[in-house]
C-alpha cells in the first residue's frame, strides 16, 4: 500500500527570536501585549500571511512589514492578531444602566453622540443604536464607532449577520431593526434607519488621535485586557480627554481600572464617571 506523501511545512516553526520581533512590533504599533506562551497562536494566525507573501521564514515576513512604507502589511498583521470576539447585548447590565441612569439625563439635549471605541464587528454599536432608538425614537442621536481592525470594520459596515449571531436580540427588536435576507444562511441585515445613525472609522487607541468633540458616553470594553498597565494608563488618559465632565465610561467586566492611573469615579462594576457637573443639555451638542 503506497504511503501518503509527507507535506512538510516549508516555513517551519516560529523561533523564539522571531516571536520576540513580532511581539515588539505588535506592542509598539497597537499596544498588544503578547505574553510568553502565545507562540503557537501567533504562528497559526500569521502563517497564511507569511505564505501569501512568498516568505520562507517569519523573520523574512517581519522584515517585509517593516520595509512596507504603505503600512498595508502592518494592517494585515493587525487584522490577523486582533481578537474581535463580541456579541449583541454583551454584558447586558451596561445597556440597562445606560437606559435607566444615563439616557434620561441626555434626552433633552439638542443631540446626543456616543462613542463605541472598540467596536470590533459592530454588534456593540448596533446594540447601542437599538437602545437609543427605543428610548429617543427619531430624535437627534448618533453613534461613532471605531476599531483598529480594517477587517472587523468592513464586516461591521456591511451590517449583515448570520442568524446564530442574532440570537441575543429580543425577537421584537430583531423584527423591528433587521431585515431577514432570503439567503441559504438566513442572514439578517441592519435596517437603513439604524445604519444612518452609525458611522465607522479606523482608530488606534494607543496612538495619539483627536475628535472635534467630547462625548457624554464612551464604551471601551474588553480591549484593555490585551494591554499592559503602561498602555492602559495611556488609553484611559486619552479616553478621559474626550469624555465630557460628568460623562460615563463603560469598560468590560473582565477589566478593572484599580491599577490604572485615572481620576474617574467608580459607580458600579465596569462603569465610571468623570468628575464634574452632571451631563445635561448643551447647545453645542
Amino acid at each position: 500500500m503506497p504511503t501518503k506523501p509527507d507535506f512538510k511545512d516549508p516555513i517551519g516553526p516560529l523561533a523564539a527570536n522571531e516571536f520576540e520581533q513580532i511581539r515588539q512590533l505588535a506592542y509598539r504599533t497597537f499596544g498588544l501585549d503578547l505574553k510568553a506562551g502565545k507562540e503557537e497562536l501567533v504562528a497559526a494566525r500569521l502563517r497564511k500571511l507569511v505564505q501569501a507573501g512568498g516568505h520562507d521564514t517569519f523573520h523574512a515576513y517581519y522584515k517585509s512589514i517593516v520595509a512596507d512604507r504603505t503600512g498595508q502589511s502592518l494592517l494585515a498583521m493587525i487584522d490577523a492578531l486582533a481578537t474581535n470576539h463580541t456579541s449583541f447585548f454583551r454584558e447586558p447590565d451596561h445597556f440597562e444602566f445606560l437606559r435607566r441612569e444615563v439616557l434620561p439625563k441626555l434626552c433633552a439635549r439638542g443631540s446626543v453622540h456616543i462613542w463605541s471605541a472598540a467596536c470590533a464587528t459592530g454588534e456593540e454599536p448596533w446594540t447601542l443604536a437599538m437602545v437609543l432608538s427605543e428610548f429617543a425614537g427619531r430624535g437627534r442621536w448618533h453613534i461613532r464607532a471605531t476599531d483598529i481592525s480594517v477587517k472587523a470594520l468592513t464586516f461591521a459596515k456591511a451590517a449583515t449577520y448570520p442568524a446564530e449571531r442574532c440570537q441575543g436580540i429580543p425577537p421584537q427588536w430583531l423584527g423591528r431593526y433587521f431585515e431577514k435576507l432570503t439567503t441559504p444562511r438566513g442572514e439578517y441585515h441592519v435596517s437603513s434607519e439604524l445604519r444612518s445613525r452609525v458611522d465607522f472609522k479606523r482608530l488606534n487607541l494607543v496612538q495619539p488621535y483627536s475628535w472635534p468633540r467630547t462625548f457624554p458616553v464612551i464604551f471601551c470594553r474588553n480591549v484593555m485586557i490585551y494591554f499592559d498597565h503602561v498602555t492602559q494608563d495611556r488609553v484611559i488618559s486619552q479616553l478621559n480627554e474626550f469624555l465630557e465632565p460628568g460623562g460615563y465610561l463603560f469598560v468590560g467586566h473582565a477589566e478593572s481600572l484599580s491599577r490604572v492611573t485615572h481620576r474617574l469615579e467608580y459607580l458600579c462594576p465596569a462603569v465610571y464617571r468623570k468628575p464634574g457637573k452632571e451631563i445635561r443639555w448643551n447647545r453645542s451638542s
